[in-house]
């Protein structure tokens, strides 16, 4: 099979590591028969500088056609955090209806976990976040601007459609995974839109009676990820729980370098965007120590997508049989002192 892939490299590490991420993808994706093209978008914060915009006007016509998107990082000290993720990220995963954020988290054999007593698969648990609406919805306004009686909203908004899409991702792959699945809200205090949140989830749990269903409190589930991260399987989360979650998840798993994930459109009407949580790692940027690992994961994720299990496998394979040798090459944030290519290319050797 033959896919057009768009690359959109972004900010900060994002064009270190989706550059040596993209020879490995193509080679593991020639050896499962797969081929991978590649058309890249400089769109980003150096465009926002130049033109006022971190994409074009037409940025989602111009995505639409392609079977997938690897998006490398977005962001930058220079330019406010709101502009450059609603300048980008947001519209693309509102505009492609990518309501399902998947992000898994797994303490790998040879990475040690900051939490004492863990050990290789001990860790190994996915978060299914809310993509587009929830607390990241645009709902809300400013008045009375440099006075003291200044006002600001910002509501969260949960649709049934939305919430339902994302509970009923989480609650198909607990039934594939260990059976468990746990239902983060915060209704003791949000007591429309948490309240319909836990309305939805039963909704759905009545489906599967065969998953177990924790309900937790985000607080306590936050608490939880560290006391006890070895006794979750799949979380269902809104869209800043979520986020929040997983990066409790990828350090407890040893590293935000680790963490892949995937913004999907369930219908398979629109390309889906998969990228590493990272972010943009300004304060390394430039240097070539970043670790591609999590792009390279998210590789394996996109291919997974795209029907492509193979590739998948022996990408994610790869990573594992990486990670699990000694005198295997390791980027800092593992402990190490090798560089992006050099970790890419030693994954590229173990095809």
């Amino acid at each position: 099979m033959a896919y057009e892939i768009a690359t959109i490299p972004g900010d900060g590490i994002g064009p270190t590591v989706v550059d040596a991420a993209r020879p490995v993808l193509e080679r593991f994706g020639a050896d499962a028969g797969v081929d991978v093209t590649w058309t890249e978008f400089d769109w980003g914060s150096d465009r926002y500088r130049a033109e006022g915009a971190m994409m074009p006007d037409d940025g989602l016509e111009t995505l639409e056609p392609f079977d997938a998107i690897l998006l490398g990082a977005v962001g930058d000290p220079e330019i406010p955090d709101h502009v450059t993720l609603n300048g980008l990220m947001l519209p693309i995963r509102k505009g492609f209806d990518q309501q399902v954020c998947k992000r898994p988290s797994t303490l790998y054999d040879g990475v040690e976990s900051p939490l004492r007593g863990y050990e290789d698969g001990d860790i190994d648990l996915v978060v299914f976040r809310e993509n587009t609406e929830g607390e990241y919805a645009d709902i809300g306004g400013r008045e009375h601007r440099g006075h003291p009686h200044e006002v600001a909203v910002q509501s969260a908004v949960y649709t049934r459609r939305g919430t339902e899409a994302v509970v009923r991702a989480a609650f198909e792959a607990a039934a594939d995974r260990a059976g468990h699945l746990t239902n983060v809200t915060k209704s003791n205090a949000q007591a429309h839109g948490m309240v319909f949140w836990d309305e939805v989830v039963a909704d759905v749990a009545a489906e599967f009676p065969e998953v177990e269903v924790e309900r937790l409190l985000v607080d306590a589930a936050a608490m939880d990820l560290v006391r006890r991260p070895d006794e979750f399987d799949v979380l269902v989360a809104s869209n800043l729980f979520g986020d929040i979650l997983t990066d409790v998840g990828a350090i407890v798993s040893g590293s935000m370098g680790l963490a892949p994930s995937a913004n999907l459109n369930v219908d398979g009407d629109y390309p889906s965007m998969f990228e590493p949580v990272h972010g943009s790692a300004p304060d390394i940027a430039g240097e070539g120590v970043a670790n591609p690992l999590a792009t390279l994961l998210s590789g394996a994720m996109l291919f997974d997508h795209l029907g492509e299990s193979d590739a998948a496998d022996a990408l994610e394979g790869a990573v594992a049989d990486q990670l699990a040798d000694p005198d295997a090459p390791r980027t800092p944030d593992l402990g190490g002192s090798a560089g992006t290519e050099e970790v890419a290319e030693d994954v590229l050797a173990r095809r």
